[in-house]
């Protein structure tokens, strides 16, 4: 995974792997009686590094894309998104279409989306979703395009230059990458089907995203587990 995705993938105080997906790999590891150890790369090598063998799994908020599973499987999905847009506090953007700079983090669904449906548009993309969020404060792009939960989590941090328009306009699931034709896969399988059966996607919910949990469902927006 890579460690820069609050509060799915991140660090804590002492500098230690902490966040809804470490706690999911760590139950992981606990089924299938294997010790788990958390490598941190970035986004765009997850996959490289799955089909060369240096990882075994990938679990880092990835979409289980129709472009990714050409060349990677993945697990039955463990979580529902959408990509939707972080805009200007005073912006009127809605739509991906309505912007004419969008900004993109490289190697996303969101950098996919723009390629191929934005080509009017200027597309910049960026390595960090920081940088990414700090052109939409400052005024330099009119649209982000990220998920639902970090745009959620973006606007709360910049309330007074930023927006979410957290409507999706492209649905999306979350699942775990593995290599082409794991047996680990149906294994997998078994512990998710398991673990939301036992509550351990409610207790993840409470623990990591209760303030988005209300705020959705203020919102009417269905929440992602």
């Amino acid at each position: 995974m890579e460690l820069a995705y609050p509060p799915f993938e991140m660090r804590d105080a002492s500098g230690e792997p902490t966040g809804v997906s470490v706690d999911l790999a760590r139950a992981l590891g606990e089924s299938l009686t294997r010790p788990v150890q958390i490598d941190n790369l970035p986004f765009d090598g997850l996959i490289p590094a799955l089909k060369t063998g240096k990882i075994d799994l990938i679990l880092s908020s990835m979409t289980a894309s129709d472009e990714r599973a050409r060349v990677i499987d993945f697990s039955e999905p463990y979580l529902r998104t959408g990509l939707c847009l972080l805009v200007g506090a005073k912006s009127n953007v809605k739509l991906p279409a309505d912007a004419r700079t969008v900004v993109v983090k490289k190697g996303t669904t969101g950098h996919l989306y723009a390629a191929k449906n934005l080509r009017a548009a200027n597309v910049l993309v960026l390595d960090r979703e920081s940088a990414c969020v700090i052109e939409i404060a400052q005024g330099k792009a009119d649209a982000f395009i990220y998920d639902q939960m970090s745009v959620f989590s973006h606007w709360q941090r910049n309330r007074d230059t930023t927006r979410a328009v957290l409507t999706p306009f492209q649905h999306e699931s979350w699942a775990i990458g593995l290599p082409k034709g794991s047996p680990l896969r149906e294994q997998v399988n078994g512990f998710l089907a398991k673990f939301r059966t036992d509550g351990g996607f409610d207790r993840l919910g409470d623990k990591w995203l209760a303030e988005q949990k209300a705020e959705f469902k203020k919102l009417g927006i269905e929440f992602s587990f």
